[in-house]
């Protein structure tokens, strides 16, 4: 019967199943529908319409970008299985360090205070940074803390709860600089999140069969850390760490800033190393222009020359308009150019678009004016660019195109 739907699909106008038999079924859930109530008229929604009613399968287009943050803490155990469960076929694990030199899961090293509930335990509080300090309106001072991963241990960390990211820089208590959620998020399933090492991430990872794209965060502390940690020495305990697991290289996709964090992979981890991402933020040089092949040195056939097969830039670096369409941009020709796979990040992580200018759509001030856009962005990634996966708040969405409109894996 699923063959029949796949073929049924392409006959009504390119929607497509993945035919793996293996694969669990994905819990999409109604935000692609919203999404595509959203779109104007036209072929592109006509053919995601076809699809209303179609099972959907996982995906490895879909990228778990920390989870599914939309609405679940991210980088806990709930947030990652959300994800999967919406068809994630790869899912994230930004990876820094703890006091005792554990790898733990979470978006930067000094974000517990706006993360987790670290400024609601009084023992581990006082281990922070900079303890909480409280907005003072006669000054004008907002208030403020940092709470690193580094000023506690992976014990420590595992007691915390994950929440959803945000602070209110108004607080005048801890209690309340912790609940600053922005509103288009949701806080429904927050209730006290278990946040996980790395190792729990990669034992869940492996128990769900989804591949694994961990990014080594750079770290906030000045390194060598505690005199004997060093940068190659955390690039290499993240891969053994995956050794240690029994993961194949093929399961890993490495990521990081770093380009020297990439040339160590491809120097000493070749198997490792040849799936490496590079998270591309040359867009912050002055002068950066995706037209511009000058303003984004070295070039990609440089970078390929070098041994990097997968370059990772935001939206906006890969897409532009021109006569009222989107279209890709000179980088995102020439990456495919020489040979080089994209992933883009990161879907869903914005506002409602209605709401103004996001940083992920600036290239798009025209005609990304409001969530049908999203779909819109999906669908040239897709086609014209050619990425291979984009990361999202939201797996849901990227799953639901990828079943509809991608060629079986």
């Amino acid at each position: 019967m699923r063959y029949v739907i796949f073929l049924l699909g392409i006959l009504l106008g390119g929607c497509q199943v993945t035919p793996k038999a293996s694969e669990p079924l994905a819990q999409v859930g109604p935000r692609p529908l919203y999404l595509l109530s959203q779109l104007p008229e036209g072929d592109l929604k006509q053919r995601l319409e076809v699809c209303r009613q179609q099972p959907f399968y996982r995906s490895e287009f879909s990228l778990a970008h920390r989870g599914a943050p939309l609405m679940f803490p991210e980088h806990s155990r709930a947030s990652y299985q959300a994800a999967i469960d919406m068809g994630a076929g790869i899912a994230e694990c930004d990876v820094t360090f703890t006091a005792d030199l554990q790898l733990v899961c979470r978006h930067a090293q000094c974000d517990l205070h706006q993360t987790t509930d670290i400024l609601l335990r009084p023992e581990l509080a006082a281990k922070c940074s900079i303890p909480f300090t409280p907005a003072d309106p006669a000054t004008g001072r907002v208030a403020n803390a940092r709470c690193c991963t580094s000023d506690i241990t992976a014990d420590e960390f595992s007691q915390l709860c994950a929440k959803m990211d945000g602070v209110n820089p108004a607080a005048m208590l801890a209690k309340d600089y912790i609940a600053g959620t922005p509103a288009w998020r949701s806080e429904l399933y927050s209730q006290c999140a278990a946040p996980l090492t790395h190792r729990h991430s990669i034992a869940l990872f492996q128990q769900q069969g989804v591949k694994m794209i961990p990014e080594l965060k750079q770290p906030e502390v000045p390194m060598p850390f505690q005199q004997q940690y060093t940068q190659q020495y955390f690039a290499q305990q993240l891969i053994d760490e995956y050794k240690a697991a029994g993961v194949a290289p093929s399961q890993v996709y490495l990521q990081s800033f770093n380009w020297q964090d990439i040339l160590y992979w491809l120097e000493h981890e070749p198997e490792f190393g040849r799936q490496a991402v590079w998270l591309d933020e040359r867009y912050e040089q002055p002068g950066f222009d995706p037209q511009q092949p000058q303003s984004w040195q070295p070039s990609m056939a440089a970078l390929k020359a070098a041994g990097l097969n997968i370059i990772a830039p935001p939206l906006w670096v890969l897409l532009r308009e021109r006569d009222g369409t989107i279209v890709p941009t000179a980088y995102a020709k020439a990456a495919r150019a020489a040979g080089l796979d994209i992933i883009a990040w990161s879907l869903e992580r914005s506002a409602p678009l209605a709401k103004g200018a996001d940083w992920y759509y600036q290239s798009l001030p025209l005609l990304a004016r409001d969530d049908g856009a999203i779909l819109q962005v999906l669908h040239v990634l897709a086609q014209d660019v050619g990425v291979i996966g984009v990361f999202s708040d939201w797996p849901g969405t990227t799953t639901f195109y990828a079943n509809c409109l991608l060629a079986p894996e």
